[in-house]
């Protein structure tokens, strides 16, 4: 691809030891949360605020490394369109949730 073309989507900096760096912390916290979960020595609740922060600094790996997002002014009209996604989605799930629960409350 061109490069002015790159920069100009707002993609900066490409490099393949920022995807490298990327896939190596990936990596090493899906190992993290496979390990908590095989090793059975600590709680169940626990276990879960590992695996659900594992999960969240994962994303935000993700985000950085691969799809190249940050807190720079070149990608503030990306990071503008992705806060607005996690907004509908988030309204979506949770409107989900609440009619399924008033549809369990009314049938039973």
């Amino acid at each position: 691809m061109n490069r002015s073309l790159i920069e100009s989507a707002g993609v900066g900096k490409v490099s393949i030891r920022s995807y490298a760096l990327g896939f190596i912390l990936a990596v090493i916290l899906t190992a993290l949360s496979f390990a908590t979960v095989m090793s059975g020595e600590i709680s169940r609740s626990r276990a879960l605020c590992v695996i659900f922060t594992a999960a969240a600094v994962q994303s935000l790996v993700h985000i950085h490394y691969f799809l190249h997002l940050d807190l720079s002014s070149q990608s503030r009209w990306n990071v503008l369109a992705l806060a607005f996604t996690l907004l509908v989605m988030a309204i979506f799930i949770a409107g989900t949730i609440w009619i399924m629960y008033h549809l369990h409350q009314r049938l039973m």
